[in-house]
């Protein structure tokens, strides 16, 4: 039997270089009493707390394989709502880091998450075009909105009322009646998809966003409103002249519903200075300043006044215009000054930001210095504070956390020959790391870097630029040292010699260029030692752009990469040609030789990997390895083994001896650029378009091939599940409603817990019962049979409460979707088991969550079924009894809090009194020791 490989297994060590990603916004968080210091915003598929003052992080909250889409924060700033782009919503403890709830409805990505103002619901919208209503006390969903036909973009509860509005990419905003679940408005006059709206503090003014330069704002009135309105015959204004009136239909229930928001007009529109679509709009906790903007690098701030500011405004409007028609000398009566939307919203200022803005977040201080947080694109936040009460309001105060990343996608990493540091390189500088800290040590301006790598002695740094440059800097000081036209074009490719002392380039200008390396004096850089220098020494003429250059390890060869999808294999010494691998049918982008010289391997934009011996340049094997271009492979050192990365997002490990795939990294959520393996081969290090660096490390952990191919199978069948379609469920009506929960693999495997559970009780009861027999037989007391391993893993349960113990398991949220999975004969052997519960008076609320869904969903099996008609009749019975003792402890407890309340206020009102008549009585003792003061010295 042949003895098979061992494989060390590589896992995620850390996730650093990521600043604030731009697909979820930034939320302000009240921290530890202290409001506009502390921000939350989404890392790639983490979540950072900043604090924005020292820049540093204060906390991370830690997430799965999936990219963060949406972010919320509680009304109590306790928790924070991540939504991902799975589908799945996770609810945070600020105070701990850990995850208190997670929601599972969404087939797509969530794109908008909001809490309502008591923080006990949380709606979800979706790219399936779903809004989810989640309740957050009892970790369940309560129920899925169906209507939209487009992405939802956002959502809001009204505080007053038990509304939610929608809005989505099919152009429409939707009003939802929660207590009925039931869209009861559509409003219909946008053009193109709305992207955003915002809702004023007193809740009758809509301000929506869509695709052009204009801010629509709606008039949000009642019906009870008006007819109050009526019935008070309040002067005409100009709003009433632009109301749509609705007619009144009596005699029909659902019409009467729809009349509850009987006026959604639009009362105006404002202009916005940019003339793209709105991408984000965001009112301060207060609801008196309003952001917008687009996709550009403008800031709109506008004040939002309250009714006293507009009256006054008005007063003053009528005063002058009195006094203008007096100074006329003209007759009649003084026309009434009508409120205009001018006098509601006013333009504050604009904001120019140092970079595309993402999204925005405001705090209005006391003194009424206004802080906006921004997230721009450049992987960066900015912070800008606005005086408000100024006339004309001017932005001061920018700062800008910069530090912790690059501002464009990392292009080219490399690590130090002791494995201690590394350096990247981006569009516009090149930064230096500590592997162990992930800190950067440097940051220093370059050119745009397309490789690089560390000269001998880990003291110096040469890049390659887009513009055909070679820049070395010193890692010391942090100066360029050197910048050299190597070539015409962009410098692809740079690659040490084996003997350390040169290196080789490869050019887009057709050239392959050998540099020497040299000790020069400059007294610019020091007058008592030399710096290095680099110098040309020969070139090599290729037929077509030189993509790629590599040293063998013995110092023997030349790869050459060209754009004719060939690799060129030349001796280093002499330059003569030796090989020509063909077989690609796109460039090749990526090569590496192997330690010992023997095998070369080959990434392309084809997506293959090929394997080439270079004895006689014969290829090995061909390997599709990644769904998209390969842009990286790299040998372990001293191993046949090799990494590839491409622009599928995706890591993976390959075994070049028998051509298998080991492992696959999952981690990065856009293109990977760039990759390096240190020297010792225990870490890799990635970079990608999602702005993140990742370090994967080594462990002694050993990995079997057969179990990475069962958990991959795994995660195929649970892809499969999120795919399909949702299931129809019996007792549950197509209309606008539906349940929240969805299928997936912890709901199939919860359901098969239970009927496991459900079997080990049959199996114990009947044992149980022989037991008895067997002692009635023998008229004495036999010892008991062994109890089954599950009830001694659940410390020796019995029968029955193991069964509650398996339900109590099950995640909230997941409940109902696993009980909908049951085959009926379970359900009849469970509802017993409930009856039983709720005979003994366990887990009264679970129990009764659980048969009221199954009765719903099961009634007309149930209602058919002559056996369960004992079982339902105990059921009725139990379920009345207990649910009247928990409603009496309930109520004797609220009414001993009530009582408690009341004897604390009233304690506090006696103190208050006691205190005033303390300061009462010193005051009148200070004034006659005043007055006898006075009297002594008359």
């Amino acid at each position: 039997m042949p003895v098979t490989k061992q494989y060390l297994r590589y896992v995620p060590a850390s996730m650093w270089g990521v600043v604030a990603s731009p697909k979820a916004p930034v939320v302000l968080l009240c921290l530890r009493g202290v409001k506009g210091r502390y921000a939350a915003v989404a890392a790639v598929e983490h979540v950072f707390i900043w604090d924005l003052r020292i820049g540093e992080k204060l906390l991370v909250l830690n997430g799965g394989k999936h990219e963060v889409t949406a972010l919320a924060a509680s009304p109590d700033n306790q928790h924070v709502a991540v939504g991902y782009s799975d589908g799945t919503v996770q609810v945070f403890s600020l105070v701990t880091g850990e995850v208190g709830v997670v929601f599972s409805g969404h087939k797509g990505a969530v794109t908008a998450l909001r809490y309502d103002h008591s923080g006990m619901r949380l709606v979800s919208g979706s790219k399936d075009t779903d809004v989810i209503v989640w309740d957050i006390v009892n970790e369940s969903g309560l129920y899925r909105l169906k209507g939209h036909k487009g992405v939802i973009t956002h959502c809001q509860f009204l505080k007053d009322r038990n509304f939610l509005i929608t809005s989505s990419k099919d152009t429409f905003v939707k009003w939802w009646d929660l207590d009925t679940q039931h869209c009861f408005k559509t409003m219909v006059g946008h053009r193109t998809e709305v992207w955003s709206f915002a809702v004023t503090a007193d809740e009758r003014r809509l301000i929506t966003g869509s695709g052009d330069n204009e801010l629509r704002v709606w008039d949000i009135q009642y019906k009870q409103q008006r007819q109050e309105e009526e019935e008070d015959d309040e002067p005409p204004t100009k709003k009433a002249f632009l109301e749509v009136k609705e007619e009144e239909k009596e005699d029909d229930p659902q019409e009467e519903l729809e009349d509850r928001l009987v006026c959604t007009s639009q009362v105006g529109s404002l202009l916005r200075k940019g003339r793209d679509r709105v991408v984000s709009m965001t009112l301060d906790p207060t609801g008196t300043i309003l952001s917008c903007h687009g996709p550009d690098t403008m800031l709109e701030l506008f004040r939002i006044c309250t009714e006293e500011e507009i009256q006054t405004r008005l007063k003053k409007k009528q005063k002058k215009l009195r006094k203008k028609l007096k100074d006329q000398e003209a007759d009649g009566d003084v026309p009434e000054v009508f409120r205009t939307l001018e006098d509601e919203i006013q333009r504050l200022c604009n904001v120019s930001a140092a970079g595309k803005v993402k999204s925005c977040d405001l705090q209005l201080e006391a003194n009424g210095q206004l802080k906006a947080f921004l997230v721009l694109h450049d992987n960066s936040m900015e912070t800008i504070t606005v005086p408000t009460n100024e006339k004309k309001p001017e932005p001061s105060g920018k700062s800008r956390l910069l530090l912790p990343g690059h501002r464009s996608d990392v292009r080219t990493v490399a690590f130090s020959s002791d494995n201690i540091a590394m350096v990247t390189g981006a569009t516009e500088t090149v930064k230096l790391w500590n592997r162990s800290t992930q800190q950067c040590i440097r940051t220093m301006p370059s050119g745009y870097a397309l490789c690089s790598t560390f000269a001998p002695g880990d003291q110096q740094v040469i890049i390659g630029t887009k513009t055909g440059k070679l820049q070395i800097f010193d890692i010391g000081s942090g100066s360029q040292l050197q910048s050299v036209d190597a070539h015409q074009g962009a410098v692809w490719s740079i690659a040490l010699s084996p003997d350390k002392r040169g290196l080789v380039s490869g050019g887009a200008d057709k050239l392959v260029k050998f540099w020497d390396f040299e000790l020069i004096n400059d007294e610019k850089f020091s007058s008592t030692s030399k710096r290095l220098s680099i110098s040309h020494a020969r070139s090599l003429q290729c037929d077509e752009d030189v993509l790629g250059v590599k040293y063998s390890q013995d110092h023997r060869l030349l790869a050459v990469a060209l754009l004719d999808n060939t690799v060129k294999v030349f001796y280093a010494d002499t330059l003569k040609f030796f090989l020509s691998l063909y077989g690609h049918k796109l460039p090749v982008l990526a090569m590496d030789i192997s330690t010992d010289g023997t095998l070369l391997v080959t990434g392309s934009a084809d997506r293959n990997i090929k394997l080439w011996g270079l004895d006689f340049g014969d290829c090995h094997k061909s390997i599709f390895a990644h769904d998209d271009s390969i842009m990286c492979v790299q040998f372990l050192p001293r191993t046949h083994m090799f990494f590839s990365a491409g622009k599928d997002g995706r890591v993976k490990q390959w075994d070049a001896d028998n051509f298998q795939h080991i492992l696959t990294l999952e981690g990065h959520q856009a293109e990977v650029w760039c990759m390096a393996i240190s020297p010792n081969g225990d870490y890799v290090v990635t970079g990608s378009h999602d702005k993140s660096l990742r370090l994967w490390q080594r462990t002694q952990e050993p990995l079997i091939l057969e179990e990475e191919r069962e958990s991959e199978r795994e995660k195929d069948f649970e892809q499969t599940l999120a795919k399909g379609e949702h299931p129809a469920v019996a007792g549950e009506t197509a209309g606008e409603a539906g349940m929240a929960g969805k299928k997936s693999v912890e709901t199939v495997k919860a359901a098969e817990k239970v009927m496991e559970a459900v079997e080990i009780y049959k199996e114990e009861t009947a044992r149980l019962e022989e037991h008895r027999r067997e002692c009635e037989a023998l008229n004495k007391q036999v010892p008991l049979p062994p109890p089954h391993p599950m009830l001694l893993a659940y410390g020796n349960a019995t029968p029955l409460r193991f069964v509650l113990e398996v339900i109590k398991k099950v995640r909230s949220s997941e409940l109902e979707e696993a009980l909908l999975v049951l085959p009926f004969s379970y359900v009849i052997d469970l509802l017993k088991l409930l009856n039983d519960f709720l005979t003994e008076g366990w887990e009264v609320e679970l129990t009764c969550r659980c048969l009221f869904f199954l009765l719903r969903i099961h009634q007309g099996a149930i209602t058919s079924n002559q056996v369960l008609l004992p079982v339902m009749d105990n059921l009725r019975k139990n379920t009345q009894d207990r649910v009247h003792q928990i409603r009496d402890v309930v109520g004797f407890n609220l009414g001993g809090l009530q009582f408690l309340q009341r004897e604390m206020e009233a304690q506090n009102d006696v103190t208050f009194f006691a205190d005033a008549t303390e300061r009462f009585q010193e005051r009148r003792r200070k004034k006659k020791r005043k007055e006898r003061a006075v009297l002594a010295i008359r």
